[in-house]
């Protein structure tokens, strides 16, 4: 992007955690490990901070550059920009993905009778107008949206605590299958969903006010929400068992109409799913403004010039899947296995690259 837009520290870690939570806490992550799949989503986020500190080394040694930049003056210019046009596809794809579960969770909860091209298109114009406004007008989003957010789930966790709905005795017995089994569960699935998908902030970290990463804040950021989504993981099974939380289409719905037992109140999972809601609409928006933002930078062409055209691209794409069985099916199979490339592969590739150049520089 061309302008010279800022965001503060605040801004990135706000921004850090509502990406990070996403669609995350609708499902149950690392189900194969059964009880133990909070146990795989601890060994999933370790991997994935792995991965956050190899990405934050490789922006401070680029500052002032975002991947498009990195890939176009480590692997060439021509080869940069190709792997640089195909990361603007993927993150197109995983926006894609975000529209099509707000899609889904909106038909299958809210808004049964509209047609769900109805309400994935208003969800891609929410998108397009904030992207079209700036990385300002994007960033500033998250400071709202996530106090508010955490707020409803802490009174979610407190009500299901009241109502004695929370039974610690169904995460025994820990590690009954070993080891294995957990780290099963968590690699690759769980780093790739959703701790791998902090590549996005090597597109995103230029825009700071100050020059390369704000450490502090990113590391702060990705430990409590890690944190959060393994209590999230852990509460499902407590509430719903492993049996259920590992069958259930979406667990952390079941678990929130446990509440419907209270008589002064109904319809939680209305709640949970605006939650839902505003998580994966910032996730998908984040995708999509970095698809705009790595063609800018590969056309020389303002980023107001890719908005539309990538929203087409992003909305049409989301009619490919046929049912949300075969979203799912894509997701966590294809999907899956093709993470690690742009996820981890193509990022150690680079890190690799600026390591030997940096050694080449200093015995010269």
């Amino acid at each position: 992007m061309v302008n010279k837009e800022q965001v503060s520290s605040l801004q990135i870690a706000f921004m850090i955690m509502l990406f990070e939570i996403g669609s995350t806490p609708l499902f149950l992550l690392g189900g194969t490990a059964k009880q133990d799949s909070w146990l795989a989503m601890c060994a999933g986020s370790a991997a994935g901070f792995a991965l956050l500190l190899v990405l934050m080394w490789i922006q401070h040694r680029s500052p002032g550059t975002d991947l498009i930049g990195m890939l176009k003056a480590h692997f060439g210019t021509a080869p940069g920009a190709f792997i640089g046009a195909v990361y603007s596809l993927y993150f197109a794809y995983q926006s894609m993905r975000n529209v099509r579960d707000l899609g889904e969770l909106t038909a299958m909860t809210m808004l049964p009778r509209t047609p769900m091209a109805i309400t994935m298109l208003v969800f891609v114009l929410l998108a397009l107008y904030a992207i079209w406004k700036g990385a300002e007008v994007v960033f500033r989003l998250p400071e709202v949206l996530l106090p508010v957010m955490l707020f409803f789930y802490f009174l979610l966790v407190v009500m299901l605590s009241i109502m004695g709905a929370i039974d610690l005795s169904r995460l025994a017995p820990v590690m009954e299958g070993g080891l294995m089994p957990v780290l099963q569960a968590a690699l690759p699935e769980i780093v790739s969903f959703p701790f791998g998908q902090m590549i996005v902030f090597l597109m995103l970290w230029t825009l700071w006010e100050k020059p390369g990463v704000p450490v502090k804040y990113t590391v702060n950021a990705y430990l409590l929400i890690s944190a959060f989504l393994i209590f999230m993981n852990a509460l499902n099974v407590a509430v719903l068992g492993p049996a259920i939380a590992g069958v259930s289409q979406l667990p952390f719905l079941k678990t929130v109409r446990v509440l419907s037992n209270l008589k002064f109140v109904e319809r939680l999972d209305i709640l949970v799913t605006i939650q839902l809601f505003l998580g994966l609409l910032i996730k998908m928006m984040l995708f999509y403004f970095c698809s705009v933002k790595a063609l800018a930078e590969l056309t020389g062409k303002p980023a107001k010039w890719w908005v539309f055209p990538m929203g087409a691209v992003i909305y049409g794409s989301s009619f490919l899947e046929r049912d949300y069985t075969q979203h799912i099916a894509v997701g966590l199979g294809p999907s899956l296995k093709l993470d690690p490339l742009f996820q981890v592969a193509i990022p150690l590739l680079l890190a690799l690259s600026i390591w030997v150049r940096g050694r080449l520089q200093r015995s010269a």
